[in-house]
């Protein structure tokens, strides 16, 4: 390996308290619409970790929870069922 290389931090699984950053355009029901996605997915949501922002403006909405996670494929199917609603800008 090189100076110039870098790699992704390893996780390990489970991994608790992981942060999942949704962002999408603010209207009615945003939050609950990723609340739900994300609870299929990770049961033991606490919504007491829930963080929501408003962007400057007040076009788009981030929204913040902390699960459990149990795997990539878990953390992949977050990410791809939440992209499906089509009212998600972005994941992180």
């Amino acid at each position: 390996m090189t100076d110039t290389d870098v790699q992704a931090p390893k996780i390990e699984f489970p991994c608790p308290n992981y942060p999942i950053k949704v962002i999408g355009e603010a209207g009615d029901g945003f939050t609950d619409m990723v609340i739900e996605v994300i609870q299929r997915h990770a049961p033991d949501l606490d919504a007491g970790t829930l963080v929501t922002r408003d962007s400057r403006n007040g076009r788009f909405l981030s929204v913040q929870v902390l699960i459990t996670a149990t795997g990539v494929e878990q953390l992949q199917s977050i990410h791809v069922d939440l992209r499906a609603t089509g009212r998600v800008q972005m994941v992180l």
